[in-house]
């Protein structure tokens, strides 16, 4: 997605990605010099920042050049970048993200057992001493 300054839109589609620019897939070229703020979906996130639009290669193919993109979008941008390099690093990511997951659960329910057993011991310790304190012994 497109943003220009007057607040007009425009899509395009992404053909090439780097980390100072790319490559846009576009119905109409677009004004050479026009600024504007891009908005993209990658693997890592939503990817925002301010890009100018070079003149175009081709009457649907036009590149731009990354004009602002904040330190987190650019960290972004390196890991989509950086995967679709390595496509089994992709499936790496998924895999550590599920152990970290499937960690967190087990590591929740051994914190429920503990609770739940320490709560018992009390509530049986508790009962016996009401029992001893205030019930008269059988003679």
């Amino acid at each position: 997605m497109l943003r220009f300054e007057d607040g007009q839109r425009a899509s395009g589609k992404l053909q090439v990605l780097s980390l100072t620019g790319g490559l846009l897939s576009v119905s109409n070229p677009l004004v050479r010099g026009a600024k504007v703020k891009m908005m993209f979906l990658t693997q890592a996130g939503t990817v925002l920042g301010g890009a100018e639009m070079l003149p175009p290669v081709t009457n649907t193919l036009q590149p731009f050049r990354f004009t602002s993109l904040p330190l987190d979008d650019q960290r972004k941008l390196g890991t989509t970048i950086k995967a679709s390099l390595n496509p089994r690093d992709v499936d790496q990511l998924w895999i550590e993200k599920f152990r970290g997951a499937a960690v967190a659960t087990t590591t929740q329910r051994r914190t429920f057992k503990f609770l739940a057993g320490a709560i018992a011991i009390i509530t049986i310790g508790l009962v016996g001493a009401f029992c001893v304190l205030h019930l008269p012994l059988p003679k």
